[in-house]
């Protein structure tokens, strides 16, 4: 799924409205009557009341056509409106007159704080005020709405983005906290980064049926990735192919004391569909691999408890390395050697990415198309501190291309960041993941895919989604809390099943 920012949404809208036809009130009545068909069906009971705040502009309308559907359907329906009649909208005051034609709904007008209306405990207050035209931070009067409603025990929706909350680019002030964001046709670039979580709570996209040649004629820089990315990219197996259809991939990984993440990279790099996989490790390690992944080949350093010198590695169709690996300086020989020498893309995790973040000349000696996977900290480590999320994002996109690297930021909603400065974040996953050995589930993941003949970023589409969806499916088994890295790989052939039942 495409990411438009909030221009190209308007002009989205505008080019809907031109072709279908379908003039804009209209528009707005299918944009609300979506939006109430998922409300009801998530508030089914009909006398709690309902407060919706509607503001001038057209989110104010979608409110107000909100309010008149919920009202038509029983629900106990306050409106409550900005008093600044002339400055409204064309659409905003057509929706306001239907309303007011309606004797038996309830309806107030704001014009003062003084006017702020008594909210009890578990009503639940709808955000129309300012949608995503906002221009500047909230102010004055409104800004005093915003931080009154904020403070109530009731539950907080919003109508296609949190009043104060801008779209593309981190936003200061007052900020309405939703726990339901509901956005028509697409989520917001502001939806994807932990600053704004708090305000946008849970987020639910619908689609109101904007134009198809618009969408796919108009480019994006950001998508949401999901199944339908993944397919584009999935191949299923034939029937006449064998193990060395598949590839064969080397994990260089372990050390004294970590030879855990060793095991769950090649572990999961079997899983991922790879035909053949070698483990390369100190020789304090060898009888733990082989016991525990008797499908590995396992090769050993002459050192015992960390890698200190360079295995082969023309013969292997993709490497991984960094888990578990240490930052002996020996170690770090190692990986520099890797780096000058590989003729392959490689995918760099964990202390592999450390080294690099402590010889920073070692950036520029990554091959292309080379696949890094930091978390947060280490990416801090590897291209510096930043104020924000947005901030965030743009150095990782101009280290990509910068590097001609992939660069994936692990998180809530995992970002690839590619050469050509594309970002893909991630629709699957749930907080049960943070855990220890995740991300080197992950990196077995994505390194056994690139051995079977994916290139980098089918490899990270498919990697990071399927790793995502791994989680949820072991999440529904055994709740968040209780999951850890070993469900990651044991619930992933029921992520590959569900990729191939779609």
């Amino acid at each position: 799924m495409k990411i438009f920012n909030t221009e190209k949404i308007k002009a989205w809208d505008a080019n809907t409205i031109e072709n279908e036809p379908i003039d804009s009130l209209e528009l707005m009545e299918r944009a609300s009557k979506t939006f109430v068909s998922w409300f009801t069906e998530k508030f089914s009971n009909k006398t709690t009341p309902i407060y919706v705040f509607c503001g001038n502009g057209n989110n104010g309308g979608d409110g107000f056509a909100i309010s008149r559907l919920l009202h038509q359907k029983s629900y106990d329906v306050i409106v409550v409106a900005l008093s600044v009649s002339d400055k409204r909208s064309i659409d905003n005051q057509a929706n306001l007159n239907a309303i007011q034609k309606m004797s038996d709904l309830k309806f107030l007008t704001l014009s003062d704080s003084e006017d702020f209306p008594p909210i009890q405990d578990s009503s639940i207050v709808i955000d129309a005020l300012l949608g995503t035209g906002l221009k500047d931070e909230i102010y004055g009067f409104t800004q005093y709405l915003v931080h009154f409603l904020n403070q109530l025990n009731v539950i907080r929706v919003a109508v296609d983005i949190p009043s104060g909350l801008f779209g593309d680019e981190t936003s200061t002030g007052v900020i309405f906290y939703a726990d339901y964001t509901f956005s028509f046709e697409q989520p917001k670039l502001a939806f994807m980064f932990p600053e704004n979580h708090k305000y946008v709570g849970k987020w639910i996209v619908k689609s109101i049926h904007l134009s198809e040649e618009y969408y796919a004629s108009e480019r994006a820089d950001n998508y949401l990735l999901t199944d339908k990315i993944v397919l584009s990219h999935y191949k299923k197996r034939r029937k006449f192919e064998h193990k060395g259809s598949f590839g064969h991939a080397i994990l260089i990984m372990g050390s004294r004391g970590k030879i855990g993440a060793a095991v769950l990279s090649t572990f999961a790099c079997l899983r991922s569909g790879c035909g053949l996989a070698t483990v390369y490790t100190p020789s304090c390690g060898y009888e733990i691999l082989q016991t525990s992944i008797p499908e590995a080949m396992v090769i050993t350093d002459n050192n015992d408890s960390y890698i200190g010198s360079l295995p082969e590695t023309d013969k292997y169709d993709a490497i991984g390395i960094g888990c578990g690996l240490g930052i002996e300086n020996e170690t770090q020989k190692v990986l520099g050697e890797l780096l000058q020498n590989s003729k392959q893309p490689l995918v760099l995790d964990a202390d592999a990415l450390n080294i690099i973040a402590s010889n920073p000349e070692m950036l520029n000696e990554i091959p292309e198309n080379s696949i890094l996977t930091p978390h947060p900290k280490e990416f801090e480590r590897l291209f510096g501190k930043t104020s924000n999320d947005f901030e965030r994002n743009s150095l990782q996109r101009q280290n990509a291309i910068k590097l001609g690297c992939f660069i994936l930021l692990k998180g809530a909603h995992s970002c690839i960041a590619t050469p050509d400065g594309t970002c893909y974040y991630n629709s699957t996953g749930n907080p049960g993941m943070a855990t220890a050995g995740s991300g080197d589930v992950l990196t077995g993941i994505i390194t056994g895919l690139l051995a079977q003949g994916y290139s980098s970023r089918p490899s990270l589409c498919i990697g990071v989604y399927l790793h995502g969806l791994a989680g949820d499916i072991g999440a529904k088994a055994l709740g968040e809390d209780s999951l850890i890295a070993r469900d990651l790989i044991k619930y992933l052939p029921n992520a590959f099943m569900e990729l191939n039942d779609n």
